[in-house]
């Protein structure tokens, strides 16, 4: 698939910094908020002029790609069969001050990712861009080969949808560290060494390897060995 043009359903600080890196990238926007697509036309208009604000159901049909830019308590707020078919990046968390008590919003015994998935159950999804905070994924994105380039952990369970995800990231502005199983998005979440952190590619990769180590990633392994 080639992806010329870009959907993103949130225009929230992330929607908004991923719309302006994909302009940049030369990519055709679409973005929708909560709000109604006037206000959010004007936002759309002061912050990344040429992205066209619009409604769910337009930017999700004339887009390649989706990425979910919104507060991980609303995913369920979005009818599933919208994005049948889709190619979606999940670039949500769980953030309590955002989406309210846990278990109120997520099930104790999967990763946000995979229920976000199985919600989704008829689209592929793939997790990324969740890590790296606004400012930094704004600031550092820099073209192939900048020896101040940064990294982003890209993960999913459909391996031709991973790698065409990575290379759209790569044309973000990151390099990638890749993984082929999208409960391994919880080794980016919040918790983890990597939440919030802009690291480069070597980094990135050294903190994933030891990351069964950290007394987060004992937590994580020991509720695999549980479920």
């Amino acid at each position: 698939m080639t992806i010329k043009r870009v959907g993103i359903l949130g225009a929230g600080k992330v929607g908004i910094v991923l719309a302006g890196l994909a302009l940049k990238a030369g990519y055709e926007v679409r973005i929708s908020g909560s709000g109604s697509v006037e206000k959010i036309d004007l936002i759309i208009k002061t912050l990344v002029p040429g992205a066209i604000a619009s409604e769910n159901n337009d930017v999700v049909a004339n887009s390649d790609i989706i990425i979910l830019a919104i507060p991980l308590s609303r995913y369920k707020k979005i009818n599933p069969a919208l994005l049948k078919g889709k190619l979606v990046i999940d670039a949500t968390n769980y953030w309590w001050e955002t989406d309210g008590i846990r278990e109120e919003v997520l099930e104790p015994n999967s990763t946000s990712s995979e229920q976000v998935q199985a919600y989704f159950k008829d689209s592929t999804l793939v997790k990324t861009f969740n890590h790296m905070g606004y400012h930094n994924l704004q600031e550092d994105a820099r073209i192939k080969g900048n020896p101040k380039r940064k990294a982003l952990f890209v993960t999913g369970d459909d391996r031709a949808a991973v790698d065409e995800v990575a290379h759209f990231v790569d044309t973000m502005g990151f390099d990638q560290v890749v993984h082929y199983d999208i409960k391994d998005g919880i080794m980016t979440e919040p918790g983890s060494p990597l939440f919030g952190a802009s690291l480069s590619y070597k980094d990135l990769k050294d903190v994933l390897d030891h990351f069964d180590q950290t007394e987060f990633g004992k937590k994580v392994m020991a509720s695999k060995l549980n479920r």
